[in-house]
């Protein structure tokens, strides 16, 4: 048992630092298209590590991820179009966010599934007919251009290849913070509560405090995003955050599996390259990815990382897991 966990442990950091290596190298090697692509997973895996907290880990249902990304972006883009420093603009982007994921939170505490869906999404459309309609601040649907890209250490990073380190890094550091929350008691209070809000509440979990956080967490971290985005595009306008950007979150935290760690990495990676590497059908490329898609969940209905998962541990000796609900693997 011990050599086994050992071995394990030793593979996860030599996979760990393989990874660091590919990253640190992938840029200097990379075309521009793939290098693009890249950056804009980059980007979509920090918002949906941020859903996958809110939905996956606390069970909360938003359809308002759009909503946060664009408060992230919109924040970003005007602070630094003022000539405020992006290193400051993007927290205060990423806490605007969280600040009004926090106050939807609230809904949470008296409706929940569908109805929960339903204010969320409201407040999706709400935000885009802010950003439309309020032209004189958000450029309308115009837009905001020439958003500038930030300096790091005295060097500005406005090639793709040195704002590569930049969505590269910040996607590092918002896993590690991640990683940290899903071994800490809030995940413990947050997949009790997703169980059941009943029992939960008898055990000392108080749903006020817990449901209004995941809110915030994930709503921050989509706003982290949207900043990283605004600066990769340089240019922004409402239509990047209509309602279908926060279905395109939900795949990917479905995708990827809800609740599970490494989930938010294989979806957004998979919703983001797969119709890419799709688009030679051209005119049938969306019909291919959408039944792709369909596929992967009827085959794998828990997402693809717990099949991975119970795959991987078959292949490798280490016994039959036993999935249970929520992302959490036992030893059979």
């Amino acid at each position: 048992m011990g050599s086994g966990k050992s071995n394990r442990r030793s593979l996860g950091y030599g996979a760990l630092i393989a990874g660091l290596m590919a990253v640190a190298l992938f840029p200097r090697v990379a075309g521009d298209y793939p290098l693009y692509l890249a950056n804009l997973t980059g980007v979509y895996l920090i918002g949906a590590i941020g859903l996958n907290i809110t939905l996956g880990y606390a069970g909360q249902v938003s359809l308002a991820h759009a909503a946060f990304m664009a408060i992230g972006a919109y924040t970003t883009a005007l602070l630094t179009l003022k000539g405020v420093s992006f290193w400051v603009a993007m927290p205060l982007g990423a806490l605007l966010a969280g600040g009004f994921g926090f106050l939807l939170g609230f809904p949470a505490l008296k409706v929940r599934h569908h109805y929960l869906a339903m204010v969320t999404i409201g407040f999706n459309v709400l935000v885009y007919l802010v950003l439309r309609n309020e032209s004189e601040i958000t450029g309308g649907m115009t837009g905001l251009r020439n958003i500038p890209r930030p300096n790091l250490l005295g060097v500005h990073m406005g090639a793709d290849r040195d704002y590569f380190y930049v969505i590269a890094g910040t996607a590092i550091l918002s896993a590690a913070l991640y990683g940290y929350l899903v071994r800490s008691k809030w995940a413990r209070a947050f997949r009790a509560m997703r169980e059941n809000e009943l029992r939960a509440e008898v055990v000392g979990v108080s749903l006020r405090t817990y449901k209004t956080m995941a809110f915030a967490i994930g709503a921050a971290y989509a706003g982290a995003s949207g900043a990283l985005l605004a600066c990769l595009l340089r240019y922004i306008d409402p239509s990047s955050f209509e309602l279908d950007r926060s279905f395109q979150f939900l795949i990917m935290v479905v995708v990827g599996g809800p609740g599970w760690f490494a989930g938010p990495l294989v979806g957004a990676g998979i919703v983001t390259l797969l119709p890419e590497l799709l688009r030679a059908t051209q005119a049938v490329y969306l019909m291919l990815f959408a039944v792709l898609l369909i596929l992967m969940l009827i085959f794998s209905p828990a997402g693809l990382v717990p099949a991975l998962d119970h795959l991987g541990r078959a292949w490798l000796g280490w016994g039959r897991p036993r999935l249970v609900p929520g992302g959490e693997t036992d030893q059979a």
